[in-house]
């Protein structure tokens, strides 16, 4: 039994393959067009999904599409005739592909994919709770989602037993955890639905100043979660943007210009609704605590990619356990649409063992064999050096330990935003100008934002406030005390909190002592476990930084050729390439502005 769920249309376009129950595949389709957050039909996922079962469209039983469009439609001209005549531009803006395209969707979805058989469309928020609680390790648990807008919900929780799933109670639009973030977002200059994570780090070089007037003016929470948000201040119901000028005024002046300098106010800004947050997360998570009874719970919904949210939850220990869907957002919602289709409307058994998920450790992407990525070097004439199995982890290591950094390529690509140590560049997580070094010269990005260690499982214990594994770098945690070197209340203010050195491992540690923890296990990565392994066994540190592998602006990398391109554009120095080392200072200089495709063969 073949399903194919997809996403579409929004952003972070994706499409997803189950066999039997089991993942087969899973993919955003921003990763084959290099266009980020891609929102366009994912054909190129697809694509991928049935090759990588080798498959046809004629194999698939099921398509299943993760939201409804026709409850989405309903939503839109129900809000628009509320607010109007304001909204007018807006609705002439959105109305068009509505009627040509959306509103048409299994015709559609018939046409693109030339398929004849069974669609089925489960709504968005069944579709977050489905990819939640249907992956994870427990029987029985608790479900919460949290995002900025499905259909009509915002926020839901519910109860999973088994192979079925019910959804209690939510939250309505435009009633938003996520839209009140992103107006944050909006409003303190980076890009809504992209750099809501920006927010997140930039909160700690603030204080929360204007908590108290978010929750007397913007959003009236009650004491279980619930709560309703003052749409004076906000205009993302009718217009093209999330705030207005009330806002403007209750928060001293207008939104900060894209680019422009961050100033002390974005800081606390940032700082106050991140508090506010987590707060609205942690009284949700008592509330379904007390109503479900349920001592475990799953969470999805572009919220729980907040991972300071998250590891205040897990230190409040309202549940005993939590699991959290690597691909959170949209782009999970076509996993949780096709394994719905599985175990719910197909009535499957689920079997779990209440430790391991079934997400292999979302390393579910396109890999290439030695062969694939010999023939790719040998066609371009690029130089390297092939290294064994035992040598390769030893030589990352020794060049780890003399701060060099590396782009490190090795499997089948991941699913969702975080890169894992697949698609990942990697450092000396001791150094303590590397955080610098790896935002101004290799990512091109803001010098504020910290990076996350990757640890060895066995060892996090060690090193972080953290009993609990955390594998798709979801959970955040302070630095232990003895790892610390200066106090909280240093005097530095702003970004000059930067210039002090706070750990013995400063570059993962952020400017109040947190860091977001990918825990590493040799069954699910077992190179880039080793290559930590050797670090430790050498030189006595058990965690490497690990960020993505990609610059500002563009998604991560999925092949060779991505690697490459991205490896011959930074100041990377080193890239290892599955078995193949390549030294940037041995390869062929090229002109930055060059045209890629012509000056080298990278398809």
């Amino acid at each position: 039994m073949n399903i194919l769920g997809i996403s579409a249309f929004y952003h972070d376009s994706a499409a997803s393959l189950v066999q039997d129950g089991e993942i087969i595949a899973a993919v955003q389709e921003e990763r084959f067009t290099r266009k980020k957050h891609d929102h366009n039909f994912p054909v190129n996922s697809v694509n991928y999904c049935l090759k990588a079962a080798g498959l046809t469209m004629n194999d698939i039983n099921y398509v299943a599409f993760y939201e409804k469009p026709f409850l989405k439609f309903e939503r839109i001209l129900e809000t628009y005739m509320q607010f109007a005549p304001l909204g007018i531009r807006s609705f002439i803006k959105s109305m068009p592909l509505w009627i040509k395209q959306k509103l048409w969707m299994k015709e559609y979805i018939k046409k693109e994919l030339n398929y004849s058989r069974v669609i089925v469309f489960t709504e968005h928020h069944e579709s977050h709770a489905a990819s939640a609680f249907f992956p994870s390790p427990f029987r029985e648990a608790a479900i919460l989602t949290m995002d900025g807008v499905g259909e009509w919900t915002t926020t839901s929780f519910g109860l999973g037993k088994d192979n079925v799933m019910n959804l209690i109670a939510e939250l309505k639009f435009p009633h938003s955890l996520g839209l009140l973030y992103s107006a944050f977002t909006y409003f303190t200059g980076f890009k809504v639905n992209s750099a809501e994570y920006k927010v997140m780090g930039l909160a700690p070089y603030g204080e929360p100043k204007y908590k108290d007037v978010i929750l007397s003016e913007l959003i009236d929470l009650k004491d279980d979660g619930s709560f309703r948000m003052n749409m004076k201040y906000f205009n993302y119901c009718t217009g093209l943007k999330m705030t207005n000028s009330r806002f403007e005024r209750l928060f001293g002046g207008p939104p900060r210009q894209p680019e422009a300098k961050i100033t002390q106010r974005e800081m606390d800004l940032a700082r106050s609704i991140q508090e506010v947050t987590e707060e609205v997360v942690v009284r949700i998570a008592k509330h379904v605590r007390k109503d479900t009874g349920q001592n475990k719970l799953c969470l999805a919904g572009g919220v729980a990619l907040n991972c300071v949210a998250n590891g205040k939850l897990f230190k409040e220990k309202i549940f005993d356990d939590i699991w959290i869907q690597p691909a959170a957002g949209d782009a999970g919602g076509s996993l949780g649409a096709a394994l719905f289709v599985w175990y719910q409307y197909l009535d499957n058994k689920r079997i779990t063992d209440e430790t391991s998920d079934s997400m292999y450790g979302a390393l579910l992407g396109p890999d290439f064999s030695k062969g694939e990525i010999l023939q790719f070097l040998n066609k371009n004439q690029i130089p390297f050096i092939e290294l064994t199995d035992t040598e390769l982890p030893k030589k990352v290591a020794d060049l780890i330990a003399q701060e060099k950094v590396i782009g490190f390529f090795q499997g089948r690509m991941e699913f969702g935003p975080r890169a894992l140590g697949a698609r990942s560049i990697i450092g000396d997580a001791r150094s303590p100008i590397m955080q610098e070094t790896m935002n101004l010269k290799i990512k091109f990005r803001e010098s504020f934002r910290p990076f996350a260690p990757s640890v060895l499982k066995e060892k996090a214990s060690d090193y972080f406030e953290l009993d609990k594994e955390s594998p798709y770098m979801l959970l955040v945690a302070d630095v232990k005390k003895e790892h610390r070197k200066h106090q909280v209340n240093n005097e530095a203010a702003g970004f000059d909190k930067l210039k002090v050195v706070r750990s013995s491992i400063p570059a993962v540690t952020h400017v109040d002592y947190s860091a977001r923890i990918q825990t590493v296990e040799k069954d699910t990565n077992p190179v880039f476990y080793e290559v930590i392994s050797q670090l430790e066994k050498n030189y006595g540190c058990a965690v490497v930084i690990n960020t993505s592998y990609n610059v500002r602006g563009e998604p991560i990398i999925c092949t060779p050729a991505d690697a490459y391109r991205c490896f011959m554009r930074t100041n990377i120095d080193y890239l290892v390439l599955g078995d193949f080392l390549l030294d940037k200072g041995c390869q062929k200089p090229i002109e930055r502005d060059a045209d890629w495709k012509k000056e080298f063969d990278l398809d």
